[in-house]
């Protein structure tokens, strides 16, 4: 005798009774979209708005955070904004610290002064704001001043008069002098002249002639000798006429220094106190402005020489005067004179110079030299008493910022230098300027993700933001929200030069604000794409001559924009339609349905629908993920897989352990699977091929699956319908056809209007489930086979069997694993089951 086949093929298997009514019902048309009634906005179009301020549109929580660190007058007090880009996270911030800026006195200006002492190392100088430009201005004329006004006082005549007198008292003792020392080498058979500045003696005989070598020859040795006495006394009396006339030269010098200092004095006194008189008595720096003009007038002093034009080397002195003279220029690194309250900068370039300052160098003479007047402020200086915005982004891109700017934060003082010594093997002059301290609130942007990993590899950074600005990337919608969107666009609209929009085009802004946030509850506040399509619609309008935009104007710049991205949408769908990628639409299949997913390209989704299989065997493997065995399955997909395992083995728990071998694929799928939107259609595959009931293969599913059965929300439902509707569409509608989602979704449906007016028809439609039991019934017509599908084990028999519902989803299945388990043990141990048969 034969043993019974372990189970009964599907095509054994009575077939599956006619579809019957469900619980399910599909949606209606109303519950697919958030229509907005431009009536309800309160304007006719946006003209009326352009007067209003701008919002922080749903950004409460940020606006509050963000004026209270703008306010906050304390150190380590900087602010981190967190957002997603094109939340207006950059804009708004900047609006509100203007607002603040303008509340606040304006900061100082800063120069850089030539240091007498120590020329490497310039001084740094802080004047009340506009001071700055009046000191440089000053010192600008202080110098042509000094051009043309000392050598008219040094050749007075009677500054000339008292330097002739005091020449000729030099000269006079001086000639005495001398006249004493040439008569004691005449004594002494020498003749003293004078010739290039030093004094030559010859040896004369009686009659006052030179004697040459062969006349000294031809002396008796006593004569010799008694010259060469007079020679040696001829020399000592000429160190003691040196020592004489040396300090009568000194007193010459000093005198005659004496007297152009006397000549220049009241010049200088009446031209430095003019410059002090002119700036503001009491500031930081004015004992340091005081020395340094001090310095500057004794260096004048001590050059005096220069400004007097010689016959030869002119060109030589001119030179040299001007070197000196720039000495008492100012260089003015921060002016401020022109400023209203407190700088606000935005650094879109922080690189290491624009943002901390830099040193410039020049060539001269093959070699790069440099000096104070080449110092430059970067936007650290000229935010002192402000506001700087900085993206973290573009600090990270740079070490040596990044590591710069920590040390600034630390000290809260800037040295500005050159970065590492890339002038060192050619620079002849280096400058070390003097750091000044820098009062600045930082308000860096970024996002969530660089905010927490800055958190965690920089804590010593991180510490000095301790106000965190957090944008949200959606916001609760209200009438208040709506009427802010209108400010906005009117706002864009002027700013831009567009044309005006009417209360419909916004209100058809804003429902695709509500499309782009997945939720009829809520706005997106991406702005950004809202001002791009305000910028398309706008010449749409303009193509066709209107002197507003309208509803269909936006809608039309939607679609054009769609269409613009669409193209690996289309090719998808075509490869379907030309029957490459196998998606059957009509009739039923056992173990086989559509699943959907969405596919990101950034700055375009769409949804496409995959096809789930799966197929089960006698065995004891368990469920095998596919995907996650050649490595195209996320984590996130193998927890859901692991989920739908776990609920499948709670709902025949009596009958464990499974003798099951299942495996569950997505078809022609070769790019990865992430997300656990598919989990139901997986359930729902594997079931019926358990069940042996075939699936409607009209009717898409999404929706994730928890450990009870329950069905929870998926991201990307619009996209997803509308993909399959498409590829339906395509194939020709037959009012079968739709998408199983979860209940769950509701509010987050924005579907297009063909997909709406298809659902309203009645060629299309959308049910959304609670539990997989609803979505399996509505799948094979057959009841799920629980009474309360959320209570996860079915009660018993007395003979311990699963009391599922006769001829039920469930019944089938277990059937079919009892099958499993005979068949498992008749490999196991032939001769026992043929006992026990």
């Amino acid at each position: 005798m034969h043993d019974a086949a372990p189970f009964p093929p599907p095509s054994d298997r009575a077939p599956p009774p006619a579809p019957a009514a469900t619980a399910v019902q599909p949606l209606p048309v109303d519950a697919l979209r958030l229509r907005i009634d431009p009536a309800s906005l309160g304007f006719a179009d946006t003209t009326e708005l352009q007067h209003e301020p701008l919002p922080w549109i749903g950004q409460e929580r940020a606006q509050t955070a963000a004026r209270f660190g703008l306010a906050l007058d304390q150190p380590h007090t900087h602010l981190f904004v967190l957002g997603d880009v094109g939340t207006g996270r950059s804009t708004l911030l900047e609006q509100e610290m203007r607002a603040v800026a303008a509340t606040r006195p304006v900061p100082p200006d800063l120069c850089y002064l030539h240091h007498f002492a120590a020329p490497e190392r310039p001084r740094a100088l802080r004047l009340p704001a506009g001071q700055g430009r009046a000191l440089r201005q000053r010192m600008v004329e202080f110098c042509r001043t000094l051009q043309a006004e000392i050598p008219k006082r040094l050749s007075e005549p009677g500054i000339k008069a008292a330097l002739s007198a005091l020449e000729k008292r030099y000269s006079d003792r001086e000639t005495e002098a001398f006249a004493q020392l040439a008569a004691f080498a005449r004594e002494r058979h020498f003749a003293l002249r004078r010739e290039g500045g030093q004094l030559i003696f010859t040896l004369i005989d009686e009659r006052g002639e030179p004697l040459t070598a062969e006349d000294m020859a031809a002396l008796p040795p006593e004569q010799r000798r008694a010259y060469d006495d007079g020679e040696r006394e001829l020399r000592a009396e000429i160190l003691r006429f040196l020592e004489l006339t040396a300090p009568l030269e000194r007193e010459l010098r000093e005198g005659v220094a004496a007297l152009r200092r006397q000549a220049v004095q009241p010049l200088l006194d009446r031209e430095l106190d003019a410059i002090r008189q002119s700036l503001r008595k009491q500031f930081k720096d004015t004992r340091k402005l005081g020395q340094w003009l001090d310095a500057v007038e004794q260096d004048v002093l001590d050059a005096l020489d220069l400004f007097e034009p010689r016959d030869e080397d002119d060109e030589e002195r001119r030179d040299a005067l001007e070197r000196r003279l720039a000495r008492y220029r100012v260089n003015l690194v921060v002016d401020n004179a022109d400023t209203q309250g407190a700088p606000v900068i935005i650094e879109n370039n922080p690189l290491y110079r624009p943002l901390f300052g830099s040193i410039e160098y020049q060539t001269d003479n093959d070699v790069l030299v440099t000096d104070f007047s080449r110092i430059r402020a970067g936007s650290l200086l000229r935010a002192h008493g402000g506001f700087l915005m900085l993206h973290l982004r573009d600090l990270l891109a740079d070490e040596l910022v990044w590591e710069k700017l920590r040390r600034f934060l630390r000290s809260g003082r800037l040295q500005i230098e050159e970065p590492g010594t890339m002038f060192s093997a050619l620079a002849t002059t280096s400058l070390e300027p003097e750091a000044v301290d820098v009062d600045v609130k930082l308000v860096l942007i970024g996002t969530h993700a660089q905010f927490y990993a800055l958190q965690e590899g920089d804590p010593e950074f991180a510490r000095h933001f301790r106000i965190q600005v957090d944008f949200a990337d959606s916001f609760r919608a209200s009438d208040a929200t709506r009427r802010a969107t209108g400010i906005f666009v009117a706002h864009t609209t002027a700013r831009l030069g567009l044309p005006p929009f009417g209360a419909a085009a916004v209100a058809r802004l804003i429902e695709d604000s509500h499309r782009q946030a997945e939720d009829r509850t809520r706005q997106s506040a991406a702005f950004a794409r809202t001002e791009a399509l305000i910028i398309e619609a706008a010449a749409l309008a303009r193509q066709r001559g209107a002197r507003r935009v309208e509803a269909e104007d936006v809608s039309a710049a939607i679609a054009a924009r769609n269409r613009r991205h669409d193209y690996p949408d289309e090719r998808l769908r075509e490869a379907i339609a030309d029957g490459d990628r196998v998606v059957p639409l009509h009739g039923a299949r056992i173990g086989q349905l559509n699943g959907l997913s969405v596919i990101d390209l950034g700055d375009y989704r769409f949804g496409l629908p995959m096809r789930v299989a799966a197929r089960t065997v006698p065995g004891h493997e368990g469920l095998l993920n596919i995907e996650r065995e050649v490595g195209f399955s996320g984590p996130i997909h193998d927890k859901a897989v692991l989920v739908l395992h776990s609920y499948l083995s709670a709902l025949f728990a009596p009958l464990a352990p499974l003798a099951l071998s299942a495996a569950i694929v997505f078809e022609q799928e070769y790019a990865g699977i992430e997300g656990d939107s598919a989990s139901c259609a997986e359930f729902y595959a594997l079931l019926s091929a358990l069940a042996g009931l075939p699936l409607r293969q009209g009717v898409a599913v999404t929706g994730a699956i928890n450990p009870f059965g329950e069905v929870l929300p998926i991201g990307g439902v619009n996209e997803k319908i509308e993909g399959f509707y498409r590829v339906c569409a395509a194939a020709g509608l037959d009012g079968t056809q739709g998408v199983l989602i979860p209940a769950r979704n509701r509010r987050h449906l924005m579907l297009a209007d063909d997909v709406c007016e298809a659902v309203a028809a009645g060629r299309f439609h959308i049910w959304a489930i609670d539990h997989v039991a609803q979505g399996m019934a509505l799948l094979t017509g057959v009841p799920f086979g629980l009474d309360d599908p959320r209570v996860a084990t079915a009660p018993l028999h007395p003979d311990g069997t699963p009391a599922y519902a006769p001829g039920s989803v469930l019944d089938r299945a277990a059937e079919t694993l009892r099958a499993y388990r005979r068949a498992c043990l008749r490999a196991g141990n032939p001769r026992a089951w043929r006992r026990r048969r």
